[in-house]
C-alpha cells in the first residue's frame, strides 16, 4: 500500500473532510496520501479513502497487527468497505467525502471499542471460524492466545499454520515463525519479548515513532 502524492481536487476534498472527522480522534495522515492511521502502539487502525479507477473515492477501515513486521500498511481485520463515490464536480463530491469521513470515524471508534485490551483481541481472534487457506487468521490467533497465557489454544492455531501446504516463500517464512512461537507458547514472557521485537521493527519500517510498548 504505497504512499503516493496526489494533487487532484479529490484528494484536497477528502483531506479536508478527513481532518474534520478524523483529526479530532487523534488520527494522523500519512504524508499527503489517502491513508490515515490510529496508532495504538502494537496495532493500528487504518483508514484508506480508496482510489477507484476513475476520479472519486471509496473507503476501507480495518486493523493491522504490527507483529507481522512488514514495511507497508495492511488490513488484517476489516471493519468496513464502502464502494467508490464518483467525482463529477467539487460541489457534488464534497458532501460525499464528508459522509465517507464520518463513516471512517464511526468505524475507527468501533475498532477502538472492540480491541480496547489484549484479552478482547484474543477473544475475537480465537473465536473466528477457522478457514482453511487463511493462514494469517490462525497465526494471529495463536499469537494473541499465547500473549494472554493460553498455550493450548495458541499451539492449536500454530499447528494449523504448520499444516498448510507451503506454496510460496512467504508461507515458508510464516511457518518458520509459527514453529518458533509454537515452541515458546507456554512462556508468555518469551512470546511478549518476541512480539515486542517484531512490533518495534515494524514501526521502524513504517516510519512510525518508537514508543514504549505495553502489550496488554
Amino acid at each position: 500500500m504505497p504512499v503516493m502524492a496526489d494533487r487532484s481536487p479529490v484528494l484536497r476534498i477528502i483531506t479536508s473532510a478527513a481532518r474534520e472527522s478524523l483529526e479530532p480522534l487523534g488520527l494522523a495522515q500519512r504524508g499527503r496520501s489517502r491513508l490515515w492511521i490510529d496508532d495504538h502502539g502494537w496495532w493500528l487502525g487504518v483508514v484508506e479513502f480508496t482510489p477507484p479507477r476513475t476520479a472519486g473515492s471509496g473507503l476501507h477501515v480495518g486493523a493491522m497487527w504490527l507483529w507481522h513486521d512488514v514495511d507497508h500498511l495492511a488490513f488484517h481485520v476489516d471493519a468496513v468497505r464502502v464502494g467508490s463515490e464518483p467525482f463529477r464536480t467539487e460541489d457534488r463530491f464534497t458532501p460525499l467525502a464528508l459522509e465517507l469521513s464520518r463513516q471512517a470515524a464511526a468505524n475507527v471508534t468501533v475498532l477502538r471499542e472492540k480491541f480496547s485490551a489484549l484479552p478482547d483481541v484474543a477473544r475475537y481472534l480465537t473465536s473466528r471460524p477457522v478457514r482453511r487457506g487463511f493462514l494469517w487468521d490462525c497465526f494471529d490467533a495463536g499469537i494473541a492466545a499465547a500473549l494472554v497465557g493460553d498455550p493450548d489454544t495458541a499451539r492449536d492455531h500454530f499447528e494449523r499454520v504448520l499444516r498448510e501446504d507451503p506454496l510460496a516463500p512467504w508461507m515458508v517464512e510464516a511457518q518458520g515463525k509459527a514453529g518458533e512461537l509454537h515452541a515458546m507458547a507456554p512462556d508468555p514472557d518469551a512470546v511478549t519479548a518476541w512480539v515486542a521485537r517484531a512490533v518495534d521493527s515494524c514501526r521502524s519500517k513504517l516510519g512510525l515513532d518508537p514508543v514504549p510498548l505495553v502489550i496488554s
